[in-house]
Parts: structure tokens; C-alpha cells; sequence
């Protein structure tokens, strides 16, 4: 018999919508520099921004938004109208203002499984977003524990997992990132459950640890009690 005693839940795009919303801005940025340049252009020249900027920057909307402005800059040579900084400036306070919508089954997977685990959210992002989205979304009360890290690597999850539980072989990381909700926790030595998104970051793309004993995939959260259940009696 396998012994959980922990579970991660990841939280954007795994309990609540946020992929969508970096969507639609990006259609707004594209639109707004459409007389400078080509929409396939624009992606490809603010995804490598992304990429340079995590670093710097980490992960949210303030990067993004960030990543945005300077691509526009580069991309027009430095001539971008003030009006389309200061439409991006906008667009980026509207992402953080908008209302928290729950995925389908989130509240009662994450109550179901509180009545029987130590539940954590491990997830990424600007601290006050996050901390923002957790009590507007009413499930804070659910956790055991909160971290909202810097990046998601093994290490992360070792660190977290020992902390608030018993360590990453009793536990089991649920999110929609391959990369950092699957393949990372696997790597730490922790179960990876993936509940895929339907949009999803081009920068956590990887490819699925298929044939791992420890490697589940769920349509959505509605299956996972019956899932901790097999993986325990195994």
C-alpha cells in the first residue's frame, strides 16, 4: 500500500481561469501594433522577451506586461506611441483586477481531499496577485499551507514537501503544467497528476513522463478522489 499523506494543488489554470485572460491581452497588444508589424511576428518577438525576462522579472502579469512594452519599443524602433504604452500599462491593470473564476469540480476536489491529506498550494507568480487571487477565490481556509515560489524545480518540491509534510515520496503534486506540476515533482521523487488546461504557456510545454509509475492524467479534477484512491492501494 502505497502512504499519501500530502497534495499540492497548482493553481492558475489548475483551480482558477488565468491563461485566457494573458490571451485576450495578447490579442490587444497585437492589434495595437499591427501597423508595425505582423501578429506571427509579435508572438514569436514578446515570447522571446518572456523567456529573457523570467529572470528579472519572474512570472505574472507585471512581466508580462513589462515584456510587452519592451517588445513594442523594439519592434518599432523605438517610435511606439506613448497612447499604445500607456493601452498595454491599462490592459495589465485590467488583468489584475479581473474577478477569480473556479474551474469545474476545484472547490470539491481541494475539500475532499483536505478531509484526508495535508493540502498545500504550491504556485508561481507576483506574491500580492497571488495572495489577491487565493482569498477571492474562498478556498485559502482549505490549505494546510501556502508557498508561492519563485520557480517550480525538484529542489522546490523536496523543500515544500518536507516542510509541510512528510516528503515527496508521500506526496502528489495536481496541476496543468507538464513542466512544473508534473515532470518536476516526479523528478523530486513526489507522484505528478496532470489535468490539462487547453491553454497553455509556450514556456511550460514539455513532454509528458509517459510510462512513469508515478505519472497520472485526469480530464479534470472531478476524477481525482478515485485516482488518490488507486494510487494508494497500489
Amino acid at each position: 500500500m502505497a502512504r499519501i499523506t500530502t497534495i499540492g494543488f497548482d493553481a492558475d489554470d489548475t483551480l482558477w481561469q488565468n491563461e485566457q485572460f494573458f490571451r485576450i491581452t495578447q490579442e490587444r497588444f497585437k492589434a495595437l501594433l499591427a501597423d508595425f508589424a505582423a501578429p506571427e511576428h509579435l508572438d514569436e518577438r514578446l515570447l522571446a522577451a518572456e523567456r529573457r525576462n523570467i529572470g528579472h522579472y519572474g512570472f505574472g502579469i507585471k512581466g508580462f506586461v513589462l515584456s510587452m512594452i519592451e517588445t513594442a519599443i523594439e519592434v518599432t524602433e523605438e517610435r511606439v506611441p506613448a497612447r499604445v504604452i500607456g493601452e498595454l500599462i491599462a490592459a495589465g491593470q485590467d488583468m489584475l483586477a479581473h474577478p477569480i473564476e473556479l474551474l469545474p469540480h476545484a472547490r470539491e476536489a481541494v475539500e475532499a481531499a483536505a478531509t484526508g491529506y495535508r493540502v498545500l498550494l504550491v504556485t508561481k507568480g507576483d506574491l500580492l496577485h497571488q495572495e489577491r487571487k487565493l482569498a477571492q477565490s474562498g478556498l485559502g481556509d482549505l490549505f494546510h499551507g501556502v508557498e508561492i515560489v519563485s520557480e517550480k524545480t525538484p529542489e522546490t518540491y523536496r523543500r515544500v514537501f518536507a516542510h509541510h509534510g512528510t516528503g515527496p515520496a508521500e506526496a502528489v503534486m495536481v496541476g496543468n503544467s507538464m513542466k512544473s506540476d508534473v515532470v518536476a515533482p516526479i523528478e523530486a521523487g513526489a507522484w505528478g497528476v496532470h489535468v490539462p488546461h487547453g491553454l497553455t504557456w509556450a514556456i511550460e510545454h514539455e513532454e509528458p513522463p509517459s510510462g512513469h509509475a508515478r505519472f497520472a492524467e485526469l480530464p479534470d479534477l472531478g476524477g481525482l478522489g478515485a485516482l488518490l484512491a488507486r494510487i494508494a492501494a497500489t
